[in-house]
């Protein structure tokens, strides 16, 4: 499967306001995961084995690093068996980073917020404007993801530039 999103990720020092406004603006809840991502060596972009309670698949994307609204092509795929997946690519690739968060998961329509504790990075919100049908455009997604960037208060002094990944190695160094 594979789609584009426009999307944002921001420091977020009250993520119990965040929730609050989400429930007030009647998103759609669709529970607490907690994810470990493990990220692989790759010649191109990022490839990662999300394992979680909710969310389960190989995700493989393209995005730069820069602290706006950014574009994402991802390639997404749900395996059957995670654990003889995440040996072949041990096996094969390497790892490079995982990454422990736990992760509260909402809808608006097309749009996917994270409100996520990450271990050792601390807390986030997600803004992810997504097209799986090739259909809504960038533009429109650019909208939804400035306008709820305002709805929520996140000023773009908080807005992150690089990937959870990038971070862990970062802090590593």
């Amino acid at each position: 499967m594979n789609w584009f999103n426009v999307e944002i990720k921001a420091r977020c020092s009250d993520i119990d306001r965040m929730e609050k406004l989400l429930h007030e603006f009647k998103a759609d809840f669709k529970g607490e995961d907690h994810q470990i991502d493990t990220y692989f060596n790759t010649s191109q972009g990022r490839l990662k084995l999300r394992e979680g309670n909710i969310e389960n698949a190989l995700i493989h994307y393209d995005r730069g690093n820069q602290s706006q609204p950014k574009v994402s092509d991802i390639c997404y795929y749900i395996p059957e068996v995670i654990e003889d997946l995440k040996m072949v690519l041990t096996t094969s690739l390497g790892v490079k980073v995982i990454v422990d968060k736990r992760r509260q998961i909402f809808f608006i329509e097309n749009v996917k917020f994270h409100l996520d504790k990450v271990k050792s990075l601390g807390t986030f919100i997600e803004i992810e404007a997504i097209d799986k049908e090739g259909i809504t455009g960038e533009e429109k997604l650019r909208e939804q993801c400035y306008y709820f960037m305002a709805m929520f208060g996140v000023m773009k002094e908080h807005l992150i530039a690089e990937s959870y990944s990038d971070m862990m190695i970062n802090i590593k160094i």
